[in-house]
């Protein structure tokens, strides 16, 4: 065997890169959660064309999945090493956070205050009962703290994930010492128990548990997602073969929606698709999918309050005598606008605050590599289906 032959090393995992499959993904599937917000405001609710659209707690429970690939790919490593500050890494999470969602809060309880002001009642008055605020905006709602529903109702996986990212240095330093084949088995049974427990104690598969166990939902699926990245960024599979596994996860995803959920199957074809994107090397990186990708933690936040203001002014104008077609055209139009809305959020709000907050050096410390160009960031998941 020549000598060259035997130095030669082994190839290396890829490093997860923004402008990728990652991105797109990110964007794609947030798209998909407005679409499943806006579902029973179209005049015929899409649920009645096919029941593919009730199923959104899967697109949560992707968001939750990608969330724990995403950072335990960043900072896994780093976190098992004790080479990481975790007071600086805790003041980032938060910050990335909190900062929109108070706005967001904020302005949806002047628009609903104003109107009430004005004479004007909601079309849904159950779901802004006052009572229910405190525990939403202080993201509490998914620690069993009453209150937290209706309003901006999908900030549930906020509150879930910020106690995931607090526990994920430690849940690197336990599962960084063990084989990575172990690790994503250990992880799909926790999955697959915790399923169980929850059906026979809580009454509810783990994947749509209500939000007040919204902690109980996310950490096992949390923890599949830093399984699938401990074992990317530990095994090496060339990026062909990764990109056909996940193509073929994506397909057989989409037939097995076609004709039921298949909730826990679906559960682990997501999985394979985030480990597989990640698998697979940004050679030429796109710019406008990292934006894409960026501004779905808005898309997340704010869909939900165009939602309401968009179909509330319609109700006020009596929309229920229109035509079909105009409803139609009306329903395409406030879908657009949700997702300009969260542009706007995203470039006159979001990211000029988070560059405020996180500047490229904090007291001597490095950025966020979660909201660098090289590093594909973890956006916030969205939603909340059931």
């Amino acid at each position: 065997m020549p000598k060259a032959a035997l130095t030669e090393p082994s190839p290396r995992p890829v490093r997860i890169a923004r402008g990728g499959w990652l991105d797109a993904l990110r964007f794609i599937v947030g798209a998909l959660i407005i679409l499943y917000h806006f579902r029973e405001a179209s005049p015929v609710p899409l649920p009645q064309l096919h029941p593919v659209f009730e199923r959104g707690y899967l697109l949560t429970d992707f968001f939750i999945i990608d969330s724990g690939y995403v950072l335990a790919r960043i900072y896994g490593d780093r976190f098992a090493a004790g080479q990481a500050s975790l007071r600086s890494y805790s003041r980032q999470r938060l910050l990335r956070v909190v900062p929109a969602h108070l706005v967001v809060s904020l302005i949806l309880i002047a628009l609903v205050g104003g109107a009430a002001l004005a004479g004007i009642a909601p079309s849904n008055p159950r779901w802004f009962d006052w009572s229910q605020l405190s525990a939403q905006v202080l993201l509490v709602q998914a620690y069993g703290v009453p209150g937290g529903q209706g309003w901006n109702a999908p900030t549930w996986t906020l509150s879930a994930l910020i106690g995931c990212y607090l526990l994920l240095p430690w849940i690197s330093r336990a599962l960084w010492r063990w084989p990575p084949l172990v690790v994503v088995i250990g992880a799909t049974v926790l999955v697959l128990a915790a399923d169980v427990a929850a059906s026979l104690w809580l009454g509810d598969p783990i994947y749509r548990l209500p939000m007040r166990y919204g902690i109980l939902r996310a950490l096992p699926l949390f923890l599949l997602g830093v399984a699938a990245a401990f074992y990317g960024s530990r095994v090496y599979v060339g990026p062909r073969l990764a990109g056909a596994i996940g193509v073929a996860a994506a397909v057989a995803l989409v037939l097995f929606q076609a004709f039921g959920a298949f909730s826990l199957l679906s559960l682990g074809l997501m999985t394979v698709i985030i480990w597989a994107a990640g698998a697979v090397p940004v050679r030429s990186p796109s710019r406008l999918i990292e934006h894409l990708a960026l501004m779905s933690f808005s898309m997340f936040l704010t869909n939900e309050v165009s939602r309401i203001v968009w179909f509330g002014l319609l109700d006020a104008l009596g929309q229920e005598s229109w035509s079909s077609g105009v409803r139609w055209a009306l329903w395409a139009v406030g879908l657009v606008g949700a997702f300009v809305a969260a542009a706007v959020f995203r470039y006159g709000f979001d990211r000029p605050v988070q560059t405020w907050l996180n500047p490229p050096r904090v007291n001597g410390t490095a950025p966020d590599p979660a909201t660098t160009p090289q590093a594909s960031g973890a956006v916030v998941p969205t939603e909340h289906a059931g």
